[in-house]
């Protein structure tokens, strides 16, 4: 197994997107919260610059369970996993269960973020005050988050994960508790990043979205993969032409 300096870094620069150099590279990825006890077997996967891809599957079927393993968060592992280094633009993780300091104010963690990874004191307060008008957040900029909604604790995650800019982001069900405005905002920001040439790992169950923002799907069922390619390689794969992602997946699941 292969990680390199785990956490992100700040970078306003175009990433390239040179075929041989893939952002995320899995391999034979096997792991489990038990001894022999594997929730995810056999999956392998790559994400080039540029590039979205979307691990779809039912519930338990062990989506957030691999991007912690990717993330080398669980013990029981084996595999090999090549993650962008930090003089690469390095990688940022948003879990599905926003996790933030109670002590410190929503611009305290976007400030605590940029120190870490030695941003420009000019930089970030350029880049963080438009976060914050951006995602509507700029009223609750000196707040708590012990009075934020999780749509709002959840925003102050997406907010410090895209001020340094990575090289690949791994999003663990970013739409659970946003509202409709702010996935359009989400959406947007997965668009500028896409085309300034990070790549993104995003585990979803929102099917409509998936299909609407992924270039590749991982269709996964009881943590082994099912299916990989393009919605129109999927809907070869199920014999399905032109039918929509929600009707795929559930042929394929049920086959």
């Amino acid at each position: 197994m292969h990680r390199e300096n785990k956490g992100y870094t700040a970078t306003n620069a175009k990433l390239t997107s040179d075929s041989s150099n893939c952002l995320l590279k899995v391999v034979g990825l096997e792991a489990g919260y038990s001894k022999n006890k594997p929730v995810i077997s056999d999956l392998s996967l790559q994400i080039m610059p540029g590039e979205v891809i979307g691990i779809i599957g039912p519930n338990g079927a062990g989506k957030s369970t691999t991007l912690k393993a990717i993330l080398g968060l669980i013990e029981q592992f084996r595999g090999e996993v090549i993650l962008p280094p930090r003089p690469s633009g390095g990688y940022a993780y948003i879990p599905e269960l926003p996790a933030l300091y109670a002590e410190l104010t929503l611009w305290e963690h976007l400030e605590v973020t940029s120190m870490a990874y030695g941003m420009d004191h000019a930089e970030f307060e350029q880049r963080a005050d438009w976060l914050l008008r951006h995602f509507d957040m700029d009223q609750a900029k000196y707040s708590l988050p012990g009075g934020f909604s999780k749509g709002m604790r959840q925003k102050v995650m997406i907010m410090c994960a895209y001020l340094v800019q990575p090289a690949l982001y791994l999003v663990d069900e970013p739409f659970n508790g946003l509202d409709p405005f702010a996935i359009n905002e989400l959406l947007e920001w997965f668009e500028n990043e896409k085309a300034r040439g990070a790549g993104l790992l995003l585990s979803t169950h929102v099917l409509d979205i998936a299909e609407r923002v992924c270039d590749r799907l991982i269709l996964i069922k009881n943590g082994r993969q099912v299916a990989e390619g393009s919605l129109q390689q999927l809907q070869q794969q199920a014999g399905m032409k032109n039918a929509d992602l929600f009707t795929v997946f559930t042929h394929l699941l049920r086959r």
